[in-house]
């Protein structure tokens, strides 16, 4: 295999298999040798003598080729006990406490499997109403959620995938307001996603400024009226801000429900590229379309007949999947096994176009993804109808939409997922979003920086005798070819990264695939920091006319927006001195100004920022905030009081140090060359290294005299840059609704 290092990594973190010890006991080819035999072997339940072994060959070869890679449990539970293949579920939440704790435990099954869960929200009666056993009042479905959130807390699915949901509430929900708001802290809901559910009438009303009625789920009783506009612009409000909420239109998930017979679409993945009915579960597999061309006549073209044969295959491999699959519940395998869904997609697009002189932001480019998904679809509708004539349809098709003259073995076949991990390791672009950066300096562990370039734009500038380790780090830095001189224009026009396509073309491109896609497609539409709340609302509206199921934006910077703070100047300030009398030991007042630093911890609930001053006495204060993914907030609180009360009182740092140091919590992180116990025991390890930089410094800035310390723990200067991989320290992407790393793989819900 062909791979890059950064692939590498990601199969040595995240799927080889290893020892009891941890030892690696799995190469990358060892991995899809496992992978192909276990998808081929269900090729017996329809066919005795089948040749599963020339057909596990098959398999390998697509899957070492980088020409197709299916979901991330499938690649790492196939062939193994475990043997969940699935990546996304949809659980109901019914209207009582028995229930909601039924599907809390199911989706704690499903976390520890390696999936991720779906859920609205939109059964649960509002806050405030009477619950009749008990005379009490109902607390409504938010607090629920905090529950569910807490729970998928507790689950870290085996260290390899975290729990991820997506929350859903419907638009005409009396709580709607408190829902979108819900999320305005990054470090509250911190394992969900939440979207919502927008109808059809609910969108004409918005355009006209019209309200519309609130309902009880429960009674079915109109509880009120709100204005459409408003809360549009409340929803638009709340994404600008830290981009959720996301939206879905509810009404067209259901137009497409093949099953209407079988209930209704509440719910998606955590991505949101895939609607399904509760219990139902679906595998996902994504084509790399960098390996799908060819040359004509000196120029790069769409192999369109390699293209048809992978789609062949790669719909009878994902077919396979839900036959090989051990599922975490009967429910969930019942519900699959009855609409057979699978959801083939596609990956590299933006490299595509690139290798095929295309810009994204043009209507060839839209033009481009439209015929190419036609073709993906039609061809894969086509595999799946021969399918069905060797195997049969699937078995809830005779009460289906798509009941006709041909059967078909599989519900829906198209899905655009976000493939966060797969792109990495087929080292192409992710999806179908544009490439985020040409160009990026990597630290690797011996402090040296290295400049990672886009193997296209590399070929190209070499070719034209432009190629220089220089010119490469300008585009590092700038993050974009379109103001460097030294670039020709036509490399401009073609080499467009995500913050060079406005909004609208985003809109557009998302548009084009989903006209030939069943479920839904992953994207987000990427704003510059400076972006106003009405060029959001311009998106949502544009997303809505254009035929979209949903839409996902993300505005540079609002996220994690954390600042290191250092302060500048000498000032004299006035301090008592400690009584030495034992009961009587007081503590001087705090200084007004300090200098100090903010280091950014990883810990096992997350992000822990431990902030340490001092003045000309030495270190004299420390407090912390976490992250976004929680943790105990009031105790890592507490603990920096009165650490600071203890030093201001003349108490040694080296024996508040000893005091705090070593104390475990059941949530530890253990990384090379670095154990985090518990927050107060980061907060020992900070107040360490803070005092060795400190000690004969105190006149100068301390952060000029801070020693080199691992990656994974690293002094931030730059609040732009506050948002690094709690694994690796690389910047992360925000993609599909999900948080990625395009150096590790790590993935807060993928």
């Amino acid at each position: 295999m062909q791979i890059s290092e950064n692939a590498l990594v990601v199969l040595e973190r995240r799927y080889l298999t290893r020892d009891t010890e941890g030892n690696l006991i799995e190469s990358p080819e060892g991995l899809f040798r496992r992978v192909a035999a276990a998808l081929a072997a269900p090729d017996l339940n329809y066919d005795k003598n089948a040749d599963v072994n020339q057909l596990a060959e098959e398999f390998y070869e697509l899957m070492t080729s980088l020409k197709f890679l299916p979901n991330s449990p499938t690649l790492m539970n196939a062939g193994k006990e475990l043997g969940q293949l699935s990546a996304c579920f949809v659980l109901p939440v019914e209207d009582s406490m028995d229930r909601i704790f039924d599907t809390i435990k199911q989706a704690a099954l499903i976390h520890k499997s390696g999936g991720g869960t779906g859920f609205s929200f939109s059964r649960l009666r509002p806050k405030g109403s009477v619950v009749q056993t008990t005379g009490g009042v109902a607390s409504g479905p938010i607090s629920f959620m905090k529950v569910f959130n807490a729970a998928t807390e507790a689950v870290k699915q085996g260290g390899t995938r975290r729990g991820a949901n997506m929350g859903i509430l419907r638009v005409d929900h009396p709580d709607i307001l408190e829902f979108i708001d819900c999320k305005a802290e990054d470090s509250t809901l911190s394992n969900f996603n939440i979207s919502v559910a927008l109808t059809e009438g609910f969108m004409q009303a918005a355009e006209k400024g019209a309200d519309y009625d609130l309902v009880d789920p429960r009674s079915r009783e109109v509880t009120g009226q709100l204005n459409a506009g408003e809360v549009f612009r409340k929803i638009v409000d709340a994404a600008w801000r830290n981009g959720e909420p996301g939206i879905i239109f509810i009404d067209r998930l259901n137009r497409d429900n093949i099953v209407p017979t079988k209930g209704a679409i509440e719910s998606t993945n955590p991505c949101g590229e895939q609607p399904l009915l509760p219990y139902e579960s679906c595998n996902l597999g994504s084509i790399n379309l960098t390996k799908m061309t060819k040359k004509e006549g000196g120029q790069t073209a769409i192999d369109y007949d390699l293209l048809g044969k992978t789609v062949d295959t790669a719909i009878h491999l994902l077919d396979n999947v839900i036959d090989a699959n051990r599922y975490p519940l009967d429910l969930i395998a019942e519900m699959t096994r009855s609409t057979r869904k699978v959801g083939l997609g596609v990956m590299g697009f933006a490299d595509l176009l690139l290798l095929l002189g295309i810009a994204y932001n043009s209507e060839e480019g839209v033009a481009t993804a439209e015929e190419l998904m036609r073709f993906i679809h039609t061809r894969a509708r086509e595999a799946s109808a021969k399918l069905a004539e060797k195997r049969g349809a699937f078995p809830l098709f005779g009460d289906s939409t798509l009941a006709g003259d041909r059967a078909y073995r599989n519900g829906t076949v198209t899905t655009i997922a976000p493939t966060g991990t797969l792109s990495i390791i087929a080292g192409v672009s992710s999806g179908v979003e544009p490439v985020f950066a040409y160009a990026y300096v990597r630290n690797v562990m011996d402090q040296t920086e290295l400049t990672e370039t886009n193997p296209i734009l590399q070929g190209e500038l070499e070719r034209r005798g432009l190629y220089s380790e220089a010119l490469m780090r300008q585009i590092a830095e700038e993050g974009t070819l379109a103001h460097i001189e030294a670039v020709p224009a036509d490399l401009k026009r073609i080499f467009v990264s995500a913050h060079d396509v406005s909004p609208q073309w985003h809109i557009r491109m998302q548009a084009a695939f989903q006209k030939y896609t069943d479920n839904a497609v992953s994207k987000t539409v990427n704003f510059k920091r400076d972006a106003t709340r009405d060029e959001v609302e311009e998106v949502y509206l544009l997303a809505w006319k254009q035929g979209c199921k949903g839409v996902t934006i993300y505005r540079d910077h609002s996220r994690d927006a954390q600042v290191l703070s250092i302060g500048v100047g000498e000032q004299e300030i006035a301090a008592k001195e400690p009584s030495e009398t034992f009961g009587s030991l007081g503590p001087r007042p705090r200084p007004a100004v300090m200098r100090g630093f903010t280091e950014q911890v990883y810990i096992g609930c997350g992000k822990l920022y431990v902030t340490v001053n001092y003045d000309d006495q030495g270190i004299c204060e420390v407090f912390t905030n976490t992250g976004k993914h929680g943790g105990c907030p009031s105790q890592s609180e507490a603990v920096g009081r009165l650490a600071s009360l203890s030093l201001r009182s003349g108490i040694g740092i080296e024996d508040v140090i000893k005091q705090l140091k070593g104390i475990r919590c059941p949530s530890t992180i253990r990384q090379k060359g670095l154990s985090v116990l518990s927050c107060p025991d980061a907060i020992a390890k900070v107040l360490l290294q803070a005092e060795k930089s400190v000690q004969g410094e105190k006149t100068e800035t301390v952060v000029e005299k801070l020693p080199k310390i691992p990656d994974h723990i690293s002094f931030q200067l730059d609040s732009a840059k506050m948002r690094f991989c709690p694994e690796c320290g690389a910047d992360i992407l925000h993609e599909g609704g999900c948080v990625i790393c395009p150096q590790c793989g790590f993935s807060k819900c993928n």
